[in-house]
Order: C-alpha cells, then sequence, then structure tokens
C-alpha cells in the first residue's frame, strides 16, 4: 500500500544510518518492522514479568533448546 508521510529530512537521515539502508522506502520498512518487534517483545516481557503467562518450561530447559533469543 502506498501512503504519502511527512519525515523530517534530518530523522531520515538517522532511519537510514540506524538500519543501514540506502534507499529511504527500505530504510522505513526496516525501521517499522523492527518497532513493531520491538513492541512485542516489550508487551511479552511485560506479562513475564506480571506473572500474566503460563510458560511451561525452566529457565534451564529453555538455554538447552539454544534457541532463545540473547539481545
Amino acid at each position: 500500500m502506498r501512503i504519502t508521510v511527512d519525515i523530517d529530512e534530518k530523522q531520515l537521515t538517522a532511519i537510514r544510518r540506524a538500519t543501514g539502508q540506502r534507499k529511504k522506502s527500505p530504510a522505513i520498512r526496516q525501521a517499522l518492522d523492527e518497532f513493531v518487534e520491538e513492541r512485542r517483545r516489550k508487551r511479552l516481557l511485560r506479562k513475564v514479568l506480571d506473572g500474566r503467562t503460563d510458560y511451561s518450561l525452566s529457565n534451564d530447559e529453555l538455554e538447552a533448546l539454544g534457541t532463545y533469543d540473547a539481545d
């Protein structure tokens, strides 16, 4: 879908540098994807910290899988 968005030139430059993308559209798409993913992670972390999840694996079991994200 195409939309028109006004983005300050300094912000666009910062987005392009942060994403490593040279072109505007790919830089904005990547920045949006990363923003949404970060929000999802924070929402899940908040649920975990608040005890609102029912996750059956222990920390040792999770680490044994070797598939967790260590960011």
